[in-house]
């Protein structure tokens, strides 16, 4: 390495760090236009005190669903004092109360007792406050599929959907945010009737995406010539098979602290294999912790075989769970979706109709994953 090469202690390779940050809402938001019109359509009654359209935010992890509402909120905040905008997520606030206490403390800058108190007190208070501030609320409920998970979702959204109904004058929108739309399978015909939403998908990125997108992130992370052109399309190559964008940012950064801790002033290809190799298990993890009791217990049954028939499957499954086959089908098609298995028809069986369920991902990192509580 030449003397010009070495990085000095008190140096970096960062311009800005927190563009390299996962919660991180940049100004270039590209491949989203669609979705940024869609959501900013639904929600511009609100904007006129009006009670909004309901939206459904529907795709893969990583596909920009969250920064989108987040950066639409940010408008909203910044051109309509008349509206407040809530962010929940329910993989943390996953109950009833949980979720009107995070809406409680939004508005009114106090977080409510967290014993002695009754949700219909919370959810009164919440009322009163947007009849008499003449307040439009909207609320983003993301992950919204763990408030299933909890036996929660129909009531929180029964309250907010047709809280309209016994309070006159209150006007709330909701934003549902999913992996798959199946995941709202515990929603009832009561919910279901008023929800109603505008339903916006958000597709994976395709490569020359994730590179125009991880481009834009280099340019305000790192100083110039930090990563070369190459290096960087074996980024997007490990984002792809993840399709997870979130993987690539943080690829971005920990290769950027790999080439530190060398002293270099240029990241290089082992820095970034380097880093993928402490990432991948992390993100394989968090993906995995996203999916409900059953999708675990089939991917689990999966990733101990490595290969077996749907048929074979399915009775293990149900023997497990006692869920049916159509819920059995549901989850093979989302786990399939999600990158964890190939569920592939054969040429054998009855009119060469069997289905094969294969793990597409290492069974022991899977298994790995699960056993962390």
């Amino acid at each position: 390495m030449k003397g010009n090469d070495i990085l000095l202690w008190d140096e970096t390779l960062f311009k800005d760090l927190s563009v390299l940050e996962p919660d991180y809402l940049p100004e270039y938001f590209p491949h989203r236009e669609s979705q940024l019109n869609a959501l900013r359509f639904a929600l511009k009654p609100a904007l006129r005190g009006m009670r909004p359209f309901n939206c459904l935010l529907v795709g893969p992890p990583g596909t920009g669903k969250t920064s989108a509402v987040m950066k639409v909120f940010r408008e909203v905040e910044a051109h309509a004092p008349g509206v407040v905008t809530v962010k929940v997520n329910c993989q943390i606030d996953s109950t009833r109360f949980a979720v009107m206490s995070r809406i409680y403390r939004k508005l009114s800058g106090i977080s409510p007792p967290n014993s002695g108190i009754a949700f219909r007190k919370i959810f009164e208070t919440v009322i009163n406050f947007l009849i008499s501030s003449e307040k439009v609320l909207l609320v983003a409920l993301d992950d919204l599929n763990y408030l299933c998970y909890e036996g929660h979702a129909n009531e929180v959204m029964y309250s907010l959907l047709r809280a309209h109904e016994q309070y006159p004058g209150v006007k709330i929108g909701v934003i549902g945010i999913v992996n798959d739309a199946s995941d709202l399978y515990c929603l009832d015909s009561r919910v279901n009737s008023v929800f109603l939403p505008e339903d916006i998908p958000f597709p994976r990125y395709g490569s020359p995406e994730i590179l125009d997108i991880l481009r834009d992130r280099v340019k305000y992370g790192f100083y110039p010539k930090v990563i070369s052109d190459e290096l960087l399309e074996l980024v997007v190559s490990y984002v792809e098979r993840t399709g997870d964008l979130r993987v690539g940012i943080d690829l971005l950064k920990r290769s950027g602290f790999n080439a530190e801790r060398r002293g270099s002033r240029n990241i290089s290809s082992e820095d970034v294999e380097k880093a993928y190799e402490a990432s991948k298990l992390l993100h394989l993890c968090r993906g995995i912790s996203l999916l409900s009791d059953p999708e675990k217990h089939l991917l689990k049954l999966v990733a101990r075989k490595g290969e077996i028939q749907a048929g074979e499957l399915y009775k293990s499954f149900h023997e497990l769970t006692q869920l049916g086959y159509t819920r059995f089908y549901g989850i093979v098609n989302r786990l399939q979706a999600l990158n964890y298995i190939d569920a592939d028809f054969s040429g054998k069986g009855q009119r060469g109709r069997t289905r094969i369920i294969k793990i597409k991902l290492g069974a022991e990192d899977i298994l790995s994953c699960l056993e962390k509580k």
